[in-house]
């Protein structure tokens, strides 16, 4: 038999799928940010060499 009425977890699949996107992105531009801010530092330590 089908099921009746709305479709089973869709809603809730989109909101996790959502948040799981928003939590990877975040989780990239920290270490973008750490990277450049590291690379700074070494490059302004090679400077005063």
């Amino acid at each position: 038999m089908a099921k009746k009425g709305r479709e089973k977890n869709t809603v809730n699949k989109a909101k996790h799928s959502k948040l799981i996107a928003q939590k990877k992105n975040k989780l990239k531009s920290k270490e973008a940010e750490r990277k450049a801010r590291l690379k700074a530092i070494i490059e302004k330590s090679k400077a005063s060499k």
